[in-house]
């Protein structure tokens, strides 16, 4: 019934637009009409749909947030789509003559024969039979296919036509907007790390391989370095740099799966990690150590074989938030029969230490300048296609 009552209300709009009444993709319902084209229900649902599983993990648990969230993604996609319809047009009406639109169709569709060419080799490993049946199988024809590769063309030629790419930043502007933003750039306390890592296949391997780990603690205390240890030893990504997990930003933000995050560009040290840091001078090491598996977690260090002291910790995958929630002595091998059995063991050497400071301008410089840069671009592209919209009708439904 919708989808009638659109098709009413275009008719009505644009009754003198014999071509819209006859596509077929009317039957979809109409989201917007640009001119003389439609953006379709269906368009704008098949690239929202691209977004919604990215959606749902991060926010499954808030449903009123997800359905915002959804609600924006889809209107900026309408936004997109009528805007690379504006840009069609223009391209129609700005190269109106004959001449003109032979010799830039025929430049087209050289760059569409080499894209599919490219497409073919790449992804199909030069099958041209593969390629006709996955469209087929996908509901897309071979001349659909190359009407959707020569609008992208044509959108991206014109975009780069209309927008200059040569926007010049002065060294001024970069100055002052530092100064402005100085707190942006603002680095925490850090850390420089190496780690051996020991995976724990099972409980039962927890003694032996608790047993290795003070082994190659003896052999570094005897002379050994840690960066050979962790060459042979370790079980971490880590292993092939001597254990070297560079630098770190001290912080309590939750981890990902190699124990570090980053926060814009700074990576950050995971909580459990960075509680042992902190109690570290540079050059020192850490006793063994020992970690459960899952998002509520124990770390236990060791003396003599034995677990000494425990620290329990809870991750807010939502928040991306790991807080310590316990501290707890260990006065006998009994005090620990109840906590979860180790995933891995490991040592830690703390190898320097940096005070939080500002990043001067010579090291921000240049994503200064990036990011001023594309601020231009973006605004030179929104005054473009409000210059489009004032001249040719544009309708939402």
């Amino acid at each position: 019934m919708r989808v009638f009552c659109v098709m009413l209300i275009v008719g009505a709009v644009l009754g003198s637009a014999p071509r819209l009444r006859a596509e077929p993709q009317l039957v979809n319902g109409i989201n917007a009409v640009v001119h003389d084209s439609v953006v379709t229900f269906s368009e704008v649902q098949d690239m929202t749909m691209r977004v919604m599983d990215v959606l749902y993990r991060q926010y499954r648990d808030q449903a009123v947030v997800f359905q915002k969230k959804l609600n924006d993604a889809r209107n900026d996609n309408l936004e997109q789509l009528v805007e690379r319809q504006l840009i069609l047009h223009d391209f129609k009406t700005t190269f109106a003559k004959a001449e003109q639109q032979a010799a830039i169709e025929k430049m087209i569709n050289k760059d569409i024969d080499q894209e599919i060419e490219a497409e073919i080799k790449s992804r199909y490993r030069d099958n041209r039979t593969s390629f006709i049946q996955t469209l087929q199988a996908e509901g897309i024809t071979l001349e659909r296919h190359r009407q959707i590769i020569r609008d992208r063309l044509i959108v991206t030629w014109l975009r780069q036509k209309n927008i200059s790419s040569e926007i010049i930043v002065s060294p001024h502007r970069v100055e002052a907007y530092y100064l402005a933003h100085r707190d942006e750039y603002k680095v925490q306390d850090e850390v420089k790390l190496r780690m051996i890592v020991l995976k724990c296949p099972g409980e039962s391997e927890a003694p032996r391989t608790e047993k290795l780990a003070e082994d190659i603690l003896a052999e570094i205390k005897s002379g050994a370095t840690f960066a050979e240890m962790a060459t042979i030893h370790s079980e971490g990504s880590q292993r092939n740099q001597g254990g070297d997990m560079g630098w770190l930003a001290l912080s309590s933000t939750g981890t990902d799966s190699s124990g570090s995050q980053r926060n814009q560009d700074t990576p950050q040290v995971a909580k459990y990690l960075a509680d042992t840091a902190v109690s570290l001078q540079a050059g020192q090491r850490s006793g063994v150590l020992s970690r459960s598996a899952g998002d509520d977690y124990w770390v236990c260090q060791y003396d003599n074989g034995m677990a000494t002291v425990g620290r329990h910790y809870v991750a807010d995958t939502v928040l991306k938030k790991e807080t310590m929630v316990e501290e707890r002595q260990f006065e006998s091998a009994a005090a620990v029969t109840n906590l979860p059995p180790p995933m891995e063991f490991y040592l830690l050497l703390l190898e320097d230490k940096r005070p939080a400071r500002f990043k001067t301008i010579t090291e921000v410089r240049e994503q200064i300048e990036t990011n001023m840069k594309a601020e231009e671009k973006a605004r030179l592209e929104k005054q473009w296609v409000e210059k489009l919209k004032k001249k040719t009708f544009v309708t939402r439904f």
